[in-house]
C-alpha cells in the first residue's frame, strides 16, 4: 500500500470527503451544480464577446462560479498553510508550459461537456450514463498514458 501511496492515504480521504460536502451542500442548500469546466466558459465570458461564451447560462452564473473557483484555491492554500507539509510543492515544468496545460485542459473539459471531476463528483451522483462513460474514458486513457510515460522512462533509463 505504501508503494501506491508514499504520503499516505488519510489527506486523500479527508480531502474527498470535503469536496463531496461542499458540492452536497452548494446543491441543496443553494440547488447549484458545481462544475470547474463550466467556470472555465464563464471566466471567458468576461473576456470575450464570442456568442458561445455571451449565452445567459454562462453570464448568469458567472460570479458565483468564478467566486466558488477562488475559494477552492483559497481553501487547499489554508489546507496546505495549516496542514501541509514543510516545503512548498515544487516542479520542474515551466510557467508557461503549466499555462498552456490549464488552458489544454480546460479546452478539452469543455469539449468532453465536463472535467474529470465534474463528471466523477457531480454526474456519477446523479447517476448520469454519459458521466459514467466519460469517467470510464478518461480512467482508461490516464492508465494507458502513465503505463507508456512509465515504459518510456524505463526505456530512457536502460539506454543511459
Amino acid at each position: 500500500m505504501t508503494e501506491l501511496f508514499p504520503t499516505g492515504w488519510a489527506h486523500y480521504l479527508n480531502g474527498g470527503l470535503l469536496i463531496g460536502a461542499g458540492v452536497s451542500l452548494m446543491f441543496v442548500l443553494l440547488g447549484r451544480v458545481v462544475g470547474m469546466s463550466t467556470v472555465f466558459s464563464s471566466t471567458w465570458s468576461f473576456l470575450t464577446r464570442r456568442a458561445f461564451f455571451q449565452q445567459s447560462e454562462l453570464t448568469d452564473s458567472r460570479v458565483w462560479r468564478l467566486v466558488c473557483a477562488l475559494g477552492l484555491v483559497a481553501g487547499a492554500a489554508l489546507w496546505w498553510w495549516m496542514l501541509g507539509p514543510e516545503g512548498a510543492a515544487t516542479t520542474e515544468i515551466t510557467p508557461l508550459r503549466l499555462a498552456i496545460g490549464g488552458v489544454l485542459v480546460g479546452f478539452g473539459a469543455r469539449l468532453s461537456n465536463g472535467c474529470t471531476s465534474g463528471h466523477g463528483i457531480c454526474g456519477l451522483s446523479s447517476l448520469s450514463r454519459p458521466s459514467l462513460a466519460a469517467v470510464l474514458l478518461f480512467m482508461v486513457v490516464a492508465i494507458i498514458t502513465a503505463n507508456v510515460m512509465a515504459y518510456a522512462a524505463s526505456a530512457v533509463q536502460g539506454a543511459a
